[in-house]
């Protein structure tokens, strides 16, 4: 499969760092890649997906110079100029997503409407 180098997804310096992190942790040479994507459901209509999976049929490969991911080529509309985030603090852990797409969000910011 061709890897495209324009991401429709741009990664924080952190989130580079947490995700190169769990690749060189991951055990399951199967799903060894990472897919971002979205899927119905959540408070707000749509979820975020960043999950490790086999690549499919559908999904396109880029590289954003740290590694490589994967997404269904639908999800681009949905997805194109979001930036993913990592935070590490005691309060607030995990990805976090800054779509431009999203019309709303729900207060954990785990789920959106567009």
């Amino acid at each position: 499969m061709v890897t495209i180098n324009t991401n429709p997804v741009s990664f924080t310096d952190s989130a580079k760092a947490e995700i190169k992190r769990l690749i060189e942790t991951s055990t399951d040479p199967i799903k060894n890649k990472l897919r971002v994507g979205v899927k119905g459901g959540g408070c707000s209509g749509m979820t975020y997906v960043l999950e490790f999976d086999e690549q499919k049929t559908n999904d396109q490969v880029f590289d954003d110079g740290s590694f490589s991911f994967i997404m269904d080529k639908s999800h681009g509309l949905y997805l194109q100029g979001m930036e993913v985030n990592w935070e590490g603090g005691l309060n607030s852990r995990g990805f976090t997503f800054k779509n431009p797409n999203a019309s709303s969000t729900c207060g954990c910011g785990t789920s959106f409407a567009v």
